[in-house]
């Protein structure tokens, strides 16, 4: 099993959007409680690639199993160095090392870039996201409880951050 980390296509919209849209519907990775269009997706990643962030995807023979991003933390110009990031990993294919790749990718990217930390923000249920990230030196520097509501529960987000530099 070959998988190729490459910078993302318009093309590969679709496959993301599969990604994401079942990360909604069946788990708390991401807080939104409705699907996106291809439109939305679509504008989110420009948006990103706009704002010169990367959006990257994980391929295995040519189709497309994962994508990572980045962009900014706050809308401040003081945190213009801090980015917060994201992993996604087709739920056929997690455990695989695709995310692996994904985030050295992302967190390259990131110091090639100048940044100087990453954050991920993380649903505390997940534990296999936090455990993850701290293989690769991520510390959880804070926990935010009761601040999101899905599924019919209170969910708390698990702030973890890198230092780059």
């Amino acid at each position: 099993m070959e998988i190729k980390i490459r910078p993302y296509k318009i093309d590969d919209t679709q496959e993301i959007l599969a990604i994401i849209n079942h990360n909604i519907l069946h788990s708390t990775a991401l807080y939104d409680y409705n699907i996106r269009s291809y439109e939305q997706q679509k504008n989110i990643l420009k948006e990103k690639i706009n704002k010169n962030f990367p959006v990257i995807v994980a391929t295995l023979d040519d189709k497309v199993v994962g994508f990572g991003m980045y962009s900014e933390f706050r809308f401040r110009e003081a945190y213009k160095f801090t980015v917060e990031h994201s992993v996604y990993v087709n739920e056929d294919l997690q455990g695989k090392g695709i995310g692996k790749l994904l985030l050295e990718e992302l967190i390259d990217l990131a110091q090639k870039q100048k940044l100087h930390t990453m954050i991920a923000v993380i649903d505390a249920e997940n534990q296999s996201s936090i455990e993850f990230h701290e293989k690769f030196g991520f510390k959880t520097v804070g926990i935010i409880k009761e601040s999101g509501y899905k599924f019919d529960r209170w969910l708390h987000s698990v702030f973890m951050q890198l230092i780059l530099e």
